[in-house]
């Protein structure tokens, strides 16, 4: 039998057939983490294919993983020298980000970016808790938007409180598989509550004392909105560590740097402080964001420990 996994809970995962019942699923002992240093072996909206094992219980077990179209991963906070993935085989990832109540950094955003123009997954940057800004900080967001937009990311900025630019995150969703993502506490949940109202899915205020969210989410989980558009909820993410992009290749990783690779001096350019550096010259002359710069070479001194 085939199917699509829609929850992961670490030893047992949830397995959507063609016909759309769902099992209880384990994998078969071989296929852990078997050549992989990861430690999630299977992850949710990986397809697979599965034997039952009892017929009145519904449970049943995973012999086959298929070949992955792509996935998000990050670096494991449990486990050193492994790796996380957090979702597999996306139509596109929504990054849900705030400006206020927790705020969401550059360095994460981009990151986050990174890691998804690594593995091919369309991205858009959704600001959330629109209500909560001024004047000025909403100022402040359409210059952010607008950064973003002129190297190729989309924005959307909305409200759960004020209903803001849901009718076009709905819109975006659809026949889609979607990831979303972002620290604890921007409203994730709260947006699927929305999304997807018969869920009801635990929320919680944000710490006075940190001004950081909770864990609400638990486990990764696939939900469906409708006919073939579904979204995947995870934990918030409090750091999003690079994984298996070599320093010589994170530029290209970079719109507005990919662009310009070709200009510098020195084919191995890392653009941190060589002469002729076609990079550098478009930082001095504002062609490029100078946080986006900071963000490269934040990473950049993660990937190559000679920075």
């Amino acid at each position: 039998m085939k199917g699509v996994v829609v929850k992961s809970t670490g030893s047992w995962y949830l397995v959507r057939d063609a016909e759309g019942k769902l099992h209880r699923a384990r994998l078969r002992g071989k296929f852990k983490l078997k050549g992989m240093k990861v430690s999630n072996p299977l992850a949710v909206g990986d397809n697979v294919e599965f034997d039952l094992e009892d017929i009145e219980e519904a449970t049943a077990v995973i012999h086959k993983i298929v070949d992955r179209e792509n996935y998000i991963i990050r670096q494991s906070t449990h486990k050193t020298a492994y790796s996380h993935i957090i979702a597999a085989n996306l139509d596109q990832a929504l990054l849900i980000a705030t400006l206020a109540s927790p705020r969401t950094s550059f360095g994460f955003i981009d990151r986050f970016l990174v890691t998804a123009e690594a593995y091919d997954i369309p991205t858009t940057i959704v600001y959330n808790k629109t209500d909560m800004y001024d004047e000025e900080m909403q100022h402040y967001q359409r210059q952010i938007s607008h950064m973003y937009e002129q190297i190729g990311y989309n924005s959307l900025a909305v409200s759960a409180k004020t209903n803001e630019g849901m009718d076009a995150l709905q819109e975006l969703l659809q026949g889609k598989t979607t990831l979303l993502s972002g620290h604890s506490g921007v409203g994730k949940s709260t947006l699927i509550n929305l999304i997807v109202p018969d869920l009801e899915l635990k929320t919680s205020e944000i710490s006075d004392f940190s001004d950081k969210g909770v864990h609400t989410t638990t486990f990764a989980e696939m939900f469906e909105v409708n006919k073939d558009t579904y979204i995947i909820d995870t934990p918030g993410i409090k750091e999003l560590g690079i994984v298996d992009i070599p320093a010589a290749e994170l530029g290209h990783y970079f719109p507005e740097m990919r662009k310009r690779l070709n200009q510098c001096r020195f084919n191995n350019c890392t653009h941190y402080n060589e002469p002729g550096c076609a990079i550098i010259e478009a930082v001095r002359h504002n062609e490029i964001s100078l946080t986006r710069y900071e963000s490269y070479l934040s990473m950049l001194q993660g990937a190559d420990n000679r920075k």
